[in-house]
């Protein structure tokens, strides 16, 4: 059971709502959301209700404003759990190719990586498979930009994970503490 504190203003001050389920529409709670104490568990943060918009993920921690979530504004409107962020055997393991439906060239994660151009030379990832853990799909290098979570499963094209465009810059991997 995780539980997630949301603040309207900056270093936890005004008016707060505390979660401990998923919520898809935290709207009739809190108005705008400046700051957030995250006390147990991950979270999939959404700038819109119903679980859409921009993504945030977040683990265990303080946020003592939105720029520390990398939120590009004060609007969050629903959450959710991250239900399965640990590995089965502590491994994570993500596979990213370069065209849709696991085509082309293919290059297997097991750790985070700050710039996947680095070592994966190809400008766009078209599909993934996220075979173990919950992963964070970062748009530029060094963990910045827009954020998409990736738990278990097959993604065949990057709409499937929420993407506009198939940019992927840099992922991590999501680790209770």
């Amino acid at each position: 059971m995780g539980k997630i504190i949301f603040y309207e203003d900056k270093n936890f001050q005004g008016q707060c709502y505390e979660c401990n389920t998923d919520c898809a529409d935290l709207h009739s709670f809190f108005s705008r959301c400046n700051s957030i104490r995250v006390e147990s568990g991950s979270w999939v943060l959404y700038e819109k209700t119903n679980y859409t918009g921009y993504q945030y993920i977040l683990t265990r921690g303080e946020y003592p404003d939105y720029q520390h979530w990398n939120g590009y504004s004060d609007s969050i409107k629903s959450c959710r759990q991250i239900r399965h962020v640990s590995a089965t055997d502590g491994m994570y393991k993500i596979r990213i190719y370069e065209k849709p439906d696991f085509g082309g060239q293919m290059m297997e994660f097991t750790e985070d990586c700050s710039t996947i151009h680095d070592r994966f030379p190809y400008h766009e990832v078209q599909s993934c498979q996220v075979l173990d853990g919950s992963w964070v799909f970062y748009e530029h290098p060094n963990f910045r930009g827009r954020q998409y979570l990736l738990e278990r499963g097959e993604y065949k094209r990057f709409t499937d994970w929420g993407a506009s465009f198939p940019i992927v810059g840099s992922c991590r991997r999501i680790t209770e503490f």
